[in-house]
């Protein structure tokens, strides 16, 4: 199964330039009829907007976008470029005009929808979609935090921790980062810390794009 980039979650954010209000939206989407149902909503609520611009990318399906009226190549491409450059899939993007009484030019067109899509992938998140092993892993209190420090070295996500007797950790990693986690963990340890696979999951976790 591929691993892919979607939105974490719905994002939204907003900015005026000369005068025109700009209002970037992003939903993670499986279909494409999800897709358009969304556009059309937008443009319900947005009755008396200027435009209402939008892109989308759905995996093993349809990409396309529309201008809705600002001039051809402005609005629809620009913002389907910054979702390609963000590496998601399975998204719409609608960005929203209302007119100002400010001519932006054909280049600060570009730049506003580009901007317009990029706020709305920022405030959205990105998950990966992958293959995750699950592991189980109870240490002593002593290597606690060299555990965790571990786990995000190997690009692990710690999703729960029970603390009793000793801390008990239950971890999801990338398929390929498993068992050098779990030889680290041994060696690290001198095998008093050990770790086991309690199963596979195929689904989309939050990943941190900073850095």
């Amino acid at each position: 199964m591929d691993e892919y980039l979607v939105p974490t979650d719905f994002g939204e954010d907003e900015f005026t330039e000369k005068k025109s209000r700009f209002i970037g939206r992003l939903w993670p989407v499986e279909t494409e009829e999800a897709a358009l149902e969304k556009i059309q909503q937008m443009k319900k609520q947005h009755y008396d907007a200027t435009h209402n611009c939008w892109a989308y990318i759905i995996r093993d399906g349809a990409v396309r976008f529309s201008d809705d009226g600002e001039p051809g190549g402005t609005a629809g491409m620009p913002m389907l470029q910054v979702l390609q450059r963000e590496g998601l899939f399975n998204c719409v993007c609608v960005v929203t005009r209302y007119f100002g009484g400010i001519l932006l030019g054909a280049g600060g067109l570009v730049r506003a929808y580009t901007k317009g899509a990029k706020i709305a992938v920022d405030a959205a998140g990105k998950s990966m979609k992958r293959v995750w092993t699950v592991l189980y892993v109870p240490c002593p209190y002593s290597y606690y935090e060299r555990v965790k420090l571990e786990v995000a070295a190997f690009g692990g996500i710690i999703r729960d921790t029970q603390f009793g007797a000793e801390v008990e950790l239950e971890l999801l990693f990338p398929e390929a980062q498993t068992q050098p986690f779990l030889d680290r963990l041994t060696d690290m340890s001198a095998a008093t810390v050990e770790g086991m696979e309690t199963g596979r999951e195929y689904r989309a976790f939050p990943i941190n794009t900073n850095g």
